[in-house]
């Protein structure tokens, strides 16, 4: 095992950091206190090759690995995860497309998608069915050439600023195998979104409910055949979690930094903060952790890379354990800076209201411990 990153993963995490430096952290307090998103950062996300980072080159991509995306992610939000994650939803989109897709789907949605021209969303989710995805309701009824779609989804990231949606949808009976994947786009009739969510972190990018009235879907437009959309999702989600992981990775590690600044600093009792053994010891437990939650990472990124039959356990418990452990370590950054961290003038406070949500999205970490638990069980 080599744990160095060879010249090629170096460029690319040289090129995201730099991008992420110059483009995403002078920027992010503003975005983010303003609710702004900031679709020109994302095209020129896109112009480095960063909307279709693990997209076949054939199709206009980067044709990198997941471990390459890991590393993009990580570098992306250690300026600003609202962000950063919005873009891993993106390129999850995109690599459905490039898998599941036919030729014509390739061919009408990939190019535009990878100049961050057309912007993706992932629709699961629904006011009755989070965690328990399979048990989804929004319907598609077949009518000749189309679907005709009607329910709804909630907390959409992207909803009503995305310019494609890529929905799961009830074409056959009950459970997972009743289960497909249309895409919609924005414009098509009797397709609607709910007003903003006021959220707590995640403000570059909107949440909303999105609903279906009678839309009119071009069965041309399902990826793959009927019934295999559950799938689709879960092995666009298996990908999900590793983003998301290393967008926790990245604010975490941007938390620690500030957080050494601050006690090289800072002056109580007549000495620096660092100088007291108590806080040392805390700094030493953060960095550790988040050497361990980035060893998880990267290693359920090559097994994503690999096919290997536990990547989908692996990816689960990197989420799991790298989502946890580096709020832990952005809350005790915080905790660290006092009554200063508490306040928007100190960038931390942005940092643990961001990473909150990752303990949540791409499946819960509840759900994460049973998708790991069933793994075990299994062998």
């Amino acid at each position: 095992m080599d744990f160095d990153l060879d010249e090629t993963r170096q460029a690319i995490q040289d090129t995201a950091r730099q991008f992420a430096r110059e483009t995403l952290l002078p920027n992010a307090a503003h975005w983010d206190e303003a609710r702004i998103f900031p679709r020109e950062a994302l095209q020129a996300a896109a112009a480095l090759g960063f909307a279709g980072i693990y997209t076949r080159e054939a199709h206009g991509g980067s044709g990198l690995g997941r471990l390459e995306a890991a590393l993009i992610f990580e570098e992306l939000a250690a300026a600003d995860p609202s962000t950063a994650a919005f873009l891993s939803i993106h390129n999850m989109v995109a690599w459905m497309i490039d898998r599941f897709g036919d030729e014509a789907q390739h061919a009408r949605f990939l190019p535009a998608m990878m100049r961050g021209e057309t912007i993706a969303s992932y629709c699961l989710t629904e006011p009755g069915s989070g965690s328990d995805a399979a048990s989804l309701r929004t319907t598609a009824r077949r009518d000749g050439a189309h679907y005709v779609l009607n329910g709804s989804k909630a907390f959409i990231s992207g909803g009503g600023a995305s310019d494609l949606y890529a929905v799961m949808v009830r074409t056959g009976g009950a459970g997972p195998r009743g289960i497909s994947c249309v895409l919609v786009e924005k414009g098509t009739p009797g397709l609607a979104f709910g007003k903003p969510e006021r959220k707590l972190g995640w403000n570059s990018q909107p949440t909303t409910l999105v609903t279906f009235e009678d839309c009119r879907v071009p069965v041309a437009n399902r990826l793959g055949a009927e019934g295999e959309g559950f799938r689709f999702a879960m092995a666009g989600l298996d990908g999900g979690r590793v983003n998301i992981a290393a967008c926790s990775l990245g604010g975490a590690r941007a938390a620690l930094d500030l957080a050494l600044s601050y006690v090289r600093e800072r002056r109580q009792f007549g000495q620096r903060l660092a100088d007291f053994q108590a806080l040392q010891f805390r700094l030493a437990d953060m960095a550790t952790e988040w050497e361990a939650s980035r060893l998880m990472v990267h290693r359920a990124a090559v097994a994503l890379d690999q096919r290997t039959p536990d990547a989908t356990s692996r990816a689960a418990m990197a989420k799991r354990f790298a989502t946890d452990a580096c709020f832990r370590i952005t809350d005790e950054a915080l905790q660290l800076h006092g009554g200063y961290g508490y306040i928007k003038e100190y960038a931390i406070e942005r940092y643990l209201r961001d990473l909150r949500v990752h303990r949540i999205l791409e499946g819960t970490n509840e759900i994460m411990r049973v998708i790991i638990a069933r793994h075990l069980l299994a062998q």
